[in-house]
């Protein structure tokens, strides 16, 4: 399984990116997964940003609620992450994940980084004030 962060970059406060994550080998799409997002600043402990599932349920982050949107091309074997009016609190690594022993809604309880088994390399998003 191989996974492939790109998009990443600077901008300013309010601005935009898309993050794109293109998953090779990974599960047959009729399989029941979870893929998504996590980040890291500096400091800070690895931290859930947004996951989408097999059935598109979707679960985000209350810090980028309203103004993050996870969605997937099963076609193209893609998860974008859509970041808008971005803050300086958001710039930090941002990985992307998988995993293919739950879905969004059979994540277990108190759940942490730990359990996807599968993470790309990284894309480093900065936004300044």
């Amino acid at each position: 399984v191989q996974l492939v962060e790109s998009g990443g970059g600077s901008v300013q406060a309010g601005g935009s990116l898309r993050l794109s994550c293109e998953i090779f080998s990974f599960t047959s799409r009729s399989s029941r997964y979870c893929i998504g997002w996590f980040r890291q600043a500096p400091g800070q402990e690895r931290e859930g940003v947004a996951l989408i599932d097999s059935d598109d349920k979707t679960w985000y982050a209350d810090s980028v609620k309203g103004r993050f949107t996870i969605s997937q091309d099963n076609a193209k074997n893609t998860l974008y992450l859509e970041m808008n009016s971005l803050k300086p609190e958001d710039t930090a690594m941002y990985y992307c994940v998988a995993d293919s022993s739950f879905t969004v809604s059979t994540l277990p309880v108190g759940w942490y980084s730990d359990y996807f088994g599968y993470w790309g390399q990284g894309t480093q998003v900065a936004v300044s004030s």
